[in-house]
């Protein structure tokens, strides 16, 4: 499932699909992406690249004719593969940098960038 807060810059995406279930936070205000992996207990973060990543206001259109269409070619597909290096915890500085949404979805668990 999608959310999308025009109001606060925020896009919410919600994956349930067993061991691959995440839970992701595109901050458009603060211009990074957070994904919580349920499955490993970890948070990805990683600054969000105007050319891969669609604007804001693109986002609800591209799940429109993703929803709608059973096969829909779009140039702005994005996958993302993460490579664990080195984790960290975040702590109050981190949280006053990456903004009080992406504190949430991660606060506690190891993050990697």
């Amino acid at each position: 499932t999608m959310t999308i807060h025009n109001e606060k810059h925020i896009v919410e995406v919600h994956v349930r699909s067993g061991v691959y279930s995440s839970d992701t936070i595109f901050d458009y205000s603060r211009g990074y992406i957070a994904t919580r992996l349920l499955s490993q207990k970890a948070c990805f973060i990683m600054k969000i690249n105007k050319d891969d990543i669609p604007e804001l206001h693109e986002i609800g259109r591209l799940a429109f004719e993703r929803k709608t269409m059973k096969k829909v070619y779009s140039p702005n597909n994005v996958w993302v593969q993460f490579q664990s290096g080195h984790s960290m915890f975040g702590n109050f500085k981190d949280w006053l940098f990456y903004g009080r949404p992406i504190e949430q979805l991660c606060a506690g668990l190891p993050l990697y960038q």
